[in-house]
């Protein structure tokens, strides 16, 4: 009799909600996720404008900066992944109607940002020792130290602006996201000329002028965002700042208890890329720069639906809080389809025209990049077969996401990178001989792990009690 007299109250309230139809999520998450999307691809062109103007002072400073890069870059991603679980937390508060549940979960995100920034920083901070450990020159190692002592300090600024971004894309209020990213790109060119260079009256830094832009630059845009945030009456009543300072120690764990699986999981992705670079840097320099080439290009599509994951949470999340099992299906197919469908046209563009992208960045008129060029050509194309599998992966991360699910699919997404992936590109690669293309191989093969298993989970959502 219990589940007899359950199943009505469940329905009329279902009923009450009121889902909306495809079309309207259709429209709901574009609006969303459009200023995220291009937010995210103007972001990219931050460190493209840091990477053309250490490109000016020479090929030793494009090298070291470059690899400092690519050493911060998933500590970062690791901090990221940490404080997008106060999407969910906030979406779903909000889609409950809970203010006080919204100010507390955005709160203890600037304190997770504070933990995470100091747990860090002396990671990043002890960059030298750790290049020369790993076999770097003392002069590589030295020029990196110079920009990672200066780039350090975007850490706290770049966290917390995500958990303000958290906080306006719950009321879908994206766009200031947006004139906010392409503002800070104007001053990051102008700052990396000016301490670079020396150009302006300003001293000549070099790798550290970069490092100081940089930092400057995400400080610029958090304390932008947050005073937009201040400034507008929809946010005043959620009084952020009021005792502040009080603990909330339930949050705090609450929020490393979400995000810490998630930032594992983007540094298992970053770090099956980073393995697959190494890899390619033992077959040599031709492989090294065509694989560079074709990965730009990867990296440049994907922005598109990490762009929309950040939609997707929140989306998810709304619908979760307002306990509507209707809408979560709907918020989630209708990603899960943009995503992959993106994807897919992108796919198409590296299959068709493979040569004419290559070019943009080889010269195939030269003899010294004939073999480079063939090879990017060849590794682009590989691209394309996982694309699909790219998109899908990460978005269907931000679905199971908006419902607070997390350490399941780190394990699997660990399990499908570094268990799958990674043993498939090193045995196709080196084992079978297929050198590059089969360490692309093994890319397409872990992202398509991973995609299918969380796509999978999602679609199982009620039978394994998510929803």
């Amino acid at each position: 009799m219990g589940a007899a007299t359950e199943l009505p109250t469940n329905a009329s309230a279902e009923r009450r909600i009121s889902p909306i139809s495809w079309a309207r999520e259709l429209r709901e998450t574009l609006a969303l996720a459009s200023p995220l999307i291009v937010a995210q691809l103007a972001q990219m062109a931050l460190f493209t404008t840091d990477a053309i103007m250490m490109g000016w002072l020479g090929p030793k400073y494009l090298g070291a900066g470059m690899l400092t890069v690519s050493f911060l870059h998933p500590f970062f991603l690791f901090g990221v992944g940490v404080l997008s679980a106060v999407a969910p937390m906030v979406a779903q508060a909000k889609g409950a109607g809970d203010t006080a549940s919204v100010r507390r979960s955005v709160r203890q995100g600037f304190w997770v940002a504070v933990f995470v920034t100091a747990l860090l920083t002396p990671i990043i901070w002890h960059v030298r020792p750790i290049f020369e450990l790993l076999g770097q020159s003392e002069e590589v190692s030295l020029l990196a130290q110079s920009y990672a002592r200066a780039a350090v300090w975007l850490l706290f600024p770049g966290l917390a602006f995500i958990v303000v971004r958290t906080l306006l894309a719950s009321h879908g209020d994206t766009s200031v996201v947006l004139v906010i990213t392409i503002f800070g790109i104007a001053v990051n060119a102008a700052g990396n000329y000016a301490l670079i260079f020396g150009n302006w009256g300003f001293p000549r830094l070099e790798l550290m002028g970069s490092g100081l832009a940089t930092a400057f630059v995400n400080a610029l845009m958090f304390l932008m965002l947050l005073g937009y945030a201040l400034m507008r009456p929809a946010y005043k009543r959620y009084e952020l700042f009021v005792r502040f300072w009080r603990p909330d120690w339930s949050r705090f764990r609450k929020i490393l208890a979400i995000g810490t699986p998630i930032g594992f999981m983007m540094m298992a992705e970053v770090g099956l890329f980073s393995a697959a670079a190494l890899f390619m840097g033992w077959l040599g320099t031709d492989e090294l720069a065509a694989h560079a080439v074709a990965l730009q290009y990867s990296a440049i599509a994907f922005m598109v639906p990490m762009g929309l994951s950040h939609a997707t949470t929140v989306r998810v999340g709304l619908a979760h809080g307002r306990g509507s099992a209707e809408g979560v299906r709907k918020a989630g197919w209708v990603s899960i389809a943009l995503g992959t469908g993106f994807m897919v046209l992108t796919g198409v563009l590296f299959w068709v025209i493979p040569e004419a992208l290559v070019g943009l960045f080889l010269d195939p008129l030269l003899q010294h990049n004939e073999r480079p060029f063939a090879l990017a050509v060849t590794f682009l194309s590989m691209a394309a077969l996982f694309q699909l599998a790219d998109g899908a992966q990460v978005v269907s991360a931000a679905v199971l996401r908006g419902l607070s699910d997390t350490a399941k699919p780190m394990m699997l997404a660990i399990l499908g990178y570094w268990g799958i992936g990674l043993p498939i590109a090193y045995a196709c690669g080196f084992v079978l001989d297929m050198r590059g293309t089969g360490i692309w191989a093994g890319l397409a093969a872990g992202l398509t792990a991973v995609a299918l298993t969380l796509v999978i989970r999602f679609a199982l959502r009620e039978r394994i009690a998510l929803v």
